[in-house]
């Protein structure tokens, strides 16, 4: 199966972008627990025009991250994966257990507690990394698990969005939220009117951003927004959304991603690290990531191809939906961004960030070895078909 340029692009980029990731995590860590550590985490509280750099990345740079999401997840529900219902409900069934059963792990260890708020964090996918674990295996990976990773991957990031829209969002303005909305609008109408000039919707979006920061709703939404005011076109390389999601890929995986990880891995490791791992926040994080995301997407897609409302693609087996479950346990970029909307106390946030690093770490590690072994195995026999 020959793979569009579009999709090869993007996920050749995330993968890159996720061994930058490995790259800046560990170098950041490592720097904030050295004798140049207070320095080095201090500049990343500086201010920057009134605001902390720290903001200008979370709330800023980060939306450009998810007008990148939007403008992929547009293409996939047009001319890609989503587009197809039958495929569709496949990793869709996958990511409402992925999401489900991790949030209900971390509730059930904090429920009534002042961490129970962090329900949302392990129900995130990381697509960078996940899919960077996945290259590593090589060639032997079946496309067409790729494309369900991916697939998966992006449902859960508008899954994660409609639960920031919903859970995370704080001091409501209406009036701020209506000057937003009156935005967003007027960028439809310019799409049905057939404008084909990015700056005609980027710089609005730039100002939709302002007033939905105002709102009270977390802003970076504004990039999912924004995405699909963009006209999409056919999606060929003359389209606008196409020439904008070509372009940012670059400055999103070398430049924006690495800095999120820089400035939010840039912590101290507390002495007594080890016993805030064994909180229940921590433990809600961590088993939700290493075992509800796998469960999850396991037991709902069985029950998916179970009804008949899914079908498994050809080249895969449903053991290799608990494995790549497994790579979706990965949740580092959404779920350390979760953690800051759900969480104020700094303490609390580092703790949330380590139990999100191990749990990640143990994720992609146990993925990584249940796939290779699996794809060796079922590679080796020539009975190998599609399973209905």
């Amino acid at each position: 199966m020959k793979l569009s340029t579009l999709f090869e692009d993007f996920t050749g980029s995330e993968k890159s972008a996720g061994i930058i990731l490995i790259i800046s995590t560990i170098f950041s860590l490592i720097i904030a627990n050295s004798v140049i550590g207070h320095p080095y985490i201090a500049f990343w509280h500086s201010i920057f025009f009134n605001k902390p750099i720290e903001f200008w990345i979370n709330d800023g740079l980060m939306t450009v991250f998810f007008l990148l999401v939007g403008l992929e997840i547009e293409r996939e529900i047009y001319i890609g994966e989503l587009s197809n219902i039958k495929k569709s409900l496949l990793p869709l069934f996958a990511t409402i257990g992925g999401m489900i059963i991790p949030a209900l792990i971390h509730y059930s260890f904090n429920k009534g507690t002042n961490t129970q708020n962090g329900f949302a964090i392990p129900t995130a996918t990381d697509i960078a990394f996940s899919l960077a674990v996945l290259s590593i295996i090589g060639k032997r990976v079946p496309v067409q698990l790729k494309i369900f990773l991916t697939a998966l991957a992006i449902i859960d990031d508008v899954g994660a969005i409609l639960v920031i829209a919903l859970f995370y969002s704080d001091k409501f303005s209406f009036l701020y939220f209506s000057l937003a909305m009156g935005v967003f609008a007027c960028l439809l109408i310019l799409n049905r009117l057939k404008v084909h000039a990015l700056l005609v919707y980027l710089l609005p979006g730039i100002v939709m951003w302002f007033f939905m920061h105002r709102s009270g709703i977390h802003p970076t939404i504004t990039g999912i927004l924004l995405a699909f005011a963009i006209p999409f076109g056919k999606g060929d390389p003359k389209s606008i959304s196409y020439i904008l999601q070509h372009r940012l890929h670059v400055p999103v995986a070398f430049f924006i991603l690495p800095l999120f990880a820089l400035v939010n891995t840039a912590f101290l490791i507390p002495s007594d690290a080890i016993n805030e791992l064994s909180s229940p926040n921590s433990y809600g994080i961590i088993f939700g990531l290493l075992i509800g995301k796998p469960l999850g997407i396991f037991l709902f897609s069985f029950i998916g191809i179970a009804i008949g409302f899914c079908v498994l693609p050809e080249g895969l087996k449903k053991r290799h939906l608990f494995w790549t479950g497994l790579l979706a346990g990965i949740g580092f970029t959404m779920s350390i961004f979760i953690t800051l909307l759900a969480f104020n106390n700094h303490e609390l946030i580092n703790s949330s960030k380590i139990a999100i690093i191990i749990g990640s770490v143990l994720s992609a590690l146990i993925g990584y070895i249940g796939l290779h072994f699996t794809i060796k195995t079922t590679a080796e026999k020539p009975e190998f078909r599609t399973i209905k």
